[in-house]
C-alpha cells in the first residue's frame, strides 16, 4: 500500500487544533482521517504552529472574564425579580377579596 504524504499546511493545521484545549488528539485525528499515531508524532516533531493573523481572532481573556462577571451580575438580578414575583403572586393569592 502506498504511504500516504500531506502537506505541511495540512499538518501545521492539524497540529493547531490538536493543540487547543479541551480537544483530544484522538478526536482531530479521526475527523481529519489520520491515525492518532500520525498527528501525536507531528506534534512531537514541534511543528511551528502559525500565530492567528489578526489579535481579534483571539479574544482576550480579560474580555472573557469581563463578560462572565456582566453575566454573573445580570443573572443574580434576575433571580432577584424572579423570587419577588413569586412571593407577590403568593402574597396576592392569599389575599381575601
Amino acid at each position: 500500500m502506498a504511504r500516504k504524504v500531506y502537506t505541511r499546511e495540512f499538518r501545521e493545521t492539524a497540529v493547531r487544533l490538536a493543540s487547543q484545549p479541551d480537544v483530544s488528539v484522538e478526536k482531530v485525528a479521526n475527523e481529519l482521517g489520520i491515525t492518532g499515531w500520525t498527528l501525536r508524532r507531528w506534534m512531537k516533531l514541534d511543528l511551528p504552529v502559525p500565530a492567528p493573523t489578526s489579535q481579534s481572532q483571539v479574544p482576550k481573556e480579560t474580555d472573557l472574564q469581563q463578560r462572565i462577571r456582566q453575566l454573573e451580575a445580570e443573572n443574580k438580578q434576575l433571580r432577584m425579580e424572579r423570587d419577588i414575583l413569586k412571593k407577590a403572586t403568593a402574597f396576592f393569592a392569599n389575599q381575601q377579596p
